[in-house]
């Protein structure tokens, strides 16, 4: 499961960033790495291009021991760390568009195990994806969800609305009292039937990124925008910031694990303000994406 995983999440990358570049007209930057402890990745990044602001794609295969505390953060069910052996592999991705009227994207798809690798005492896949928009557009929302619901339907028709619910109470800024976006799937933990078929999951998600994400992004990267319009995508980016370093266990994850920090926080954009005590005007179209994070809804 370790090869095939890897292989898997190396294989995607690779089809990611070609169809990302082919948008771009320009090919992403590869930096490969080794951890200190065991294992390494290669990242890839674009920055300050014409489509896309800041983009990163990456993956890693690690392993070693992990403290304690990088453990307990690894698990959200707590599962037994007296064998803190672990071996962890996933792909990571994170998009922020030029354009304010395309939203920002995040996906992610992992495997862990704890103890031995000929035997390991617990093991269990982790994925996802998610989109965060600056404006509302309904047609959009409801083609990303469309195509994850049906990458689910093709596993156990009951993912869908499992996944979709676990993903906007996961990706809430607690203290701000709203989404980070308009959600996706996500899931955590998942050792509840056989690693092969879940295994099939995680290869189906990452096979679905471009098909649910690049349609989006071809029609909304053109839209004439004004300097008002980027200073609000900057204000919805730094709400994006807060999520990714308070709350977010994969952040808190990486960086106890001595992995490449700059990997670790490849999702951070590259521009983000915060402005006291702004409030979109009442009725406006930043007001309205601000009442769709405060009360998430189903878009299929």
């Amino acid at each position: 499961m370790r090869d095939r995983m890897w292989a898997s999440v190396q294989a995607a990358q690779d089809e990611i960033c070609a169809g990302l570049a082919a948008l771009e007209g320009a090919d992403f930057e590869q930096t490969s790495w080794e951890r200190p402890g065991g294992g390494g990745g290669r990242s890839r990044l674009i920055q300050d291009g014409h489509v896309i602001e800041k983009g990163g794609v990456n993956v890693s295969a690690v392993h070693g021991e992990l403290g304690q505390d990088a453990a307990k953060a690894m698990s959200a069910r707590g599962v037994d760390t007296s064998d803190r052996r672990f071996f962890a592999t996933g792909l990571s991705l994170v998009i922020h568009p030029v354009n304010p009227f395309a939203p920002t994207v995040h996906a992610n798809y992992r495997y862990f195990e704890l103890g031995a690798g000929n035997a390991p005492a617990a093991w269990w896949f982790g994925g996802g994806a998610d989109l965060t928009p600056s404006y509302l557009f309904e047609e959009d929302a409801v083609h990303f969800h469309r195509v994850l619901k049906e990458l689910c339907d093709r596993h156990d028709p009951a993912f869908h609305a499992r996944f979709k619910a676990w993903c906007d109470d996961y990706f809430f800024v607690k203290h701000r009292g709203e989404a980070r976006g308009l959600g996706g799937i996500f899931y955590d933990d998942l050792h509840d039937r056989p690693a092969p078929q879940l295994a099939a999951l995680a290869e189906d998600g990452l096979r679905s990124f471009l098909p649910g994400y690049l349609p989006i992004l071809e029609r909304r990267k053109g839209t004439p925008y004004t300097e008002a319009q980027r200073i609000w995508q900057r204000i919805r980016r730094g709400r994006y910031v807060e999520f990714n370093l308070v709350w977010d266990r994969g952040t808190h994850f990486g960086l106890r694990t001595d992995a490449r920090v700059e990997s670790v926080l490849m999702s951070l954009p590259l521009n983000a303000m915060w402005v006291t005590g702004h409030e979109p005007e009442s009725g406006s179209p930043e007001a309205d994406i601000v009442a769709i994070l405060k009360a998430p809804r189903d878009w299929v």
